[in-house]
């Protein structure tokens, strides 16, 4: 947020500060940026204090549309600049180099900038005698290191002060504070009320600087509950707010949560036009935030289609240590899809160690949702005697929280479990109630998903727009309709006058996209799907 109440200390330092202010808010970021150098030079040589606010509002514009590397120095400095004779200036330096190491991915930068204060003192919480509401940065900043050092019970000590103080205040900052607060410690019900509140109170003053962040995390709170109808609304809305003020690096992370919410309804399209626009800002600015995002959005749609292979490799270099991981923030979020692909795609890799890293992040307390989902991995990855009781403790698990798609996730994973082990019935059960969940939550791709896996355990109503056998292409109709029969590769590529490679090439393509890995599998789902459209059930027969 900017201060526009600077001394500017002379007419032309004043004139180009406020032309740089014109500019900015015509999103003209380069220009802006140009004028706060010449406002800098332009002041007399003893005149630190305005020369201090210019790079502060050079480090602010970078943050929102410059490289954050860049920004984050330039804060740091203009906080030692400022502390001396502005302490509020210093420390919004400070938050906001924060922030820009946080979209950075930098955790020991982001650790650095919250141990340090105006005054340089260690970071305790808010000044004695001063309340949460009037220094929310203060008590975040004492909670977020605490999350950082890995010491959530502490984290939610320094915390609870600003969640209590949001219930007086409309600021939209400290509100914003409160609903990020709350995301922390998993509370997603009170930070969708306190961001909506935020973005409220924002309307409600007229101040439109704060609006696309605001929108940001109410977003990414609504994906997290599950109601991603709302998500999307809220990233389009915040995303035409960024456009409108130059805020590239915060339009970038809404095309992100919006190729996060297209990659569970099927759109591929849509997921990837995101992705890539996200990314374009993404990689120029370094913003690993938002590049780890949508390739996590890339292969979240690779795993809803049944691409568990294409996921599982797209997600490996995010989570494990190595030259391309992804965000600290988000490593313990996409564990469980890096798991699930991993097992579906009958890779040889070890995911035992991820399983057990994310026990320990479950320990922790941090998500509410994370006990059921560990209890669904350690399902997946168990002994065939021990899955049928992990996966209903998993299921009495998410009766607990909220999170309707993770919720039908788990059933979806057990009905596929008990369908492979030949229990149609129970399968049907579990199916049903996760496409229930899945309409809920508006995750149309794991519907399609879903339905096709009813159709394979016999389920001749499960209503999907387009039967298995429409959705191969001609030639693949025929390579299936042959193999379904029990013909061999090469008695396939006889008949249809095709090199065994080709059959093969489309026999892979064929499993994919059908969701079947075997052939005897492949044989059931066909046969279900032309009793289907020939009128009888064929449900008994699998």
């Amino acid at each position: 947020m900017y201060d526009q109440t600077a001394d500017t200390g002379g007419d032309r330092a004043s004139q180009l500060f406020k032309a740089a202010e014109r500019a900015r808010r015509g999103g003209q970021t380069r220009r802006a940026l140009a004028l706060l150098v010449a406002a800098a030079h332009s002041t007399a040589g003893d005149n630190a204090a305005l020369r201090a606010r210019a790079e502060l509002r050079r480090g602010l514009l970078l943050l929102s549309d410059g490289p954050v590397a860049d920004a984050h120095q330039t804060l740091l400095l203009a906080a030692e600049s400022l502390g001396s004779h502005d302490v509020e200036g210093a420390e919004q330096a400070l938050a906001a180099a924060a922030e820009a190491a946080w979209a950075a991915g930098d955790l020991t930068a982001y650790l650095q900038t919250l141990e340090r204060t105006a005054d340089e003192t260690p970071p305790t919480g808010p000044p004695e005698g001063t309340s949460a509401a009037a220094a929310p940065w203060g008590a975040f900043r004492a909670g977020m290191r605490h999350v950082v050092l890995v010491d959530f019970a502490r984290a939610a000590q320094e915390l609870e002060p600003l969640l209590a103080a949001a219930a007086r205040t409309q600021q939209p900052d400290a509100l914003l504070y409160a609903g990020r607060a709350a995301l922390v410690l998993g509370d997603i019900a009170a930070a969708r009320r306190l961001l909506g509140r935020a973005l409220a109170a924002a309307g409600a003053r007229g101040v439109s600087g704060p609006t696309a962040r605001i929108l940001e995390f109410l977003a990414y709170a609504e994906l997290r509950a599950g109601f991603h109808h709302q998500a999307r609304a809220h990233a389009e809305e915040g995303l035409r707010a960024a456009r409108r003020l130059g805020q590239r690096n915060i339009g970038a992370q809404h095309h992100a949560l919006l190729a996060l919410v297209f990659s569970l309804v099927g759109a591929d399209s849509a997921t990837e036009h995101h992705a890539k626009a996200a990314l374009s800002v993404a990689r120029p600015h370094g913003l690993l935030q938002v590049s780890t995002m949508a390739e996590w959005a890339r292969a979240r749609a690779d795993l809803g289609h049944g691409r568990a292979e294409q996921a599982a490799i797209r997600l490996a270099p995010l989570l494990r240590p190595g030259p391309r991981r992804g965000h600290f923030g988000l490593w313990m979020l996409a564990v469980p899809c890096l798991v699930e692909a991993t097992v579906l795609a009958g890779l040889d890799e070890d995911v035992t160690d991820m399983v057990d890293l994310y026990a320990e992040w479950a320990a922790l307390g941090a998500d509410p949702q994370a006990v059921a989902q560990l209890t669904r991995l350690r399902a997946l990855t168990a002994r065939e005697e021990d899955c049928d009781t992990l996966y209903q403790r998993a299921l009495a698990q998410h009766e607990a929280v909220d999170g309707q798609f993770e919720h039908a996730r788990t059933l979806l994973s057990y009905g596929m479990w008990l369908r492979r082990r030949r229990r149609p019935l129970e399968a049907r059960q579990q199916l049903r109630a996760a496409l229930v969940g899945f309409e809920r939550c508006g995750a149309l791709l794991w519907e399609k998903r879903t339905r096709s896996e009813l159709r394979a355990a016999g389920d001749s109503a499960a209503g999907d727009d387009v039967s298995a056998l429409g959705r191969l292409t001609p030639q693949q109709q025929r390579v299936a309709g042959l193999v379904a029969s029990g013909a061999t590769n090469r008695e396939v590529a006889a008949r249809l006058s095709l090199s065994p490679r080709t059959v093969d090439h489309h026999l892979r393509n064929i499993f994919s996209q059908l969701d079947v890995r075997s052939r005897v599998e492949l044989a059931l789902l066909m046969n279900g799907d032309r009793a289907e459209r020939s009128g009888g059930s064929g449900g008994e027969n699998v």
